[in-house]
């Protein structure tokens, strides 16, 4: 319910564990991997947006109404898996994408944010997640992983896009004073290192969450944010020696503008040309994508206080491969409303 208010405002608004090995590789870290496919429609959010439309054609409302129907019917996004519940759902969304291929001819590519590491969210009190290291969270995580692998195994026909853990960098680059974050840093970089390895998959890209340009992308923290992004990919060759990713996803629920955003600090395609040649310095030939699902509003001042829920977001550019610069694979919609 929360999430479907939310959709209405912003529419308003817009008119180590390891039992066995890893030995996969994926083929996606030297081409990109939604160019030719569709951007799979969360059947989650395509139910929030339809509800909002029928909502918004009861109050007369049908310049909203009709938005909302599009944004239902045509607009791409991420699906979640925040839980152990959400797993099975792997199985439908993949299911779904495979029917849709066959029935159109239109390749899919199913975008999941997968978001369930141990002590997620260290900084925060709201959506600390349901596994804990001080509970056996990481051989959990791990059992988690494994069991999002079993179900993308089901459909090697079809392309994932696989987000890594909104958050885990940032927390691990600004937050490590806070005890939660700092206690557990280690074992949250072993269980991304663990997550990258079994991930690789033939079908699978893997972008390992990168913060925003206003968290990390500041001197002295954008350099810190690359060191960690390579210490964790080395973990996961660790484990799995042709583990790759094929780069960096950005600005995952926030509200920064990509190429359209003169505060500093509040813009994204700035942090992407800072961060890629750090990485690329590691050995890392990082490609980005950039959510811009709720950074449709550029015009007014930035704060770091207006991270949650912000009542001047609005819908952003369309899920799109046409990007303002080839090193970012496709702006999406990572969160949407």
């Amino acid at each position: 319910m929360k999430h479907f208010h939310s959709l209405l405002a912003v529419v308003s608004a817009a008119c180590t564990l390891v039992s066995a090995t890893p030995v996969q590789t994926s083929s996606f870290s030297t081409s990109n991997p939604f160019k030719d496919h569709s951007f799979f429609i969360s059947p989650r959010y395509r139910e929030e947006a339809l509800q909002a439309s029928v909502t918004f054609a009861k109050q007369g409302k049908w310049d909203f109404a009709n938005r909302a129907t599009y944004i239902a019917t045509k607009v791409g996004s991420f699906v979640w898996v925040a839980d152990n519940a959400a797993v099975p759902s792997v199985t439908d969304w993949l299911k779904e994408a495979s029917l849709i291929e066959k029935v159109t001819g239109k390749k899919q590519v199913v975008e999941i944010q997968v978001y369930n590491l141990p002590d997620r969210d260290c900084s925060a009190k709201s959506s600390g997640g349901e596994l804990s290291y001080a509970d056996g969270g990481e051989a959990k995580y791990q059992a988690y992983i494994q069991a999002i692998v079993a179900q993308i195994k089901k459909f090697p026909d079809i392309r994932v896009v696989i987000g890594l853990e909104p958050d885990s960098i940032g927390n691990l680059v600004t937050n490590l004073s806070v005890p939660k974050c700092g206690n557990n840093a280690e074992a949250q970089k072993r269980s991304l290192g663990y997550a990258i390895a079994a991930l690789q998959l033939p079908n699978v890209a893997i972008y390992v969450d990168g913060a925003h340009a206003g968290w990390v992308g500041w001197p002295g923290n954008i350099d810190i944010a690359a060191d960690i992004i390579s210490e964790i990919v080395t973990k996961a060759k660790a484990i799995n020696p042709k583990s790759k990713i094929r780069g960096v996803a950005t600005n995952v629920s926030n509200y920064n503008g990509l190429g359209n955003q003169p505060q500093e600090g509040y813009d994204d395609l700035v942090y992407v040309r800072n961060l890629q040649p750090l990485l690329a310095a590691k050995g890392i030939n990082a490609h980005f994508i950039v959510d811009q699902g709720r950074s449709g509003n550029q015009n007014y001042t930035r704060d770091g206080g207006d991270w949650c829920n912000n009542k001047r977001a609005g819908f952003g550019i369309l899920p799109t491969t046409k990007t303002p610069d080839p090193l970012i694979d496709a702006i999406v919609w990572a969160k949407n409303g």
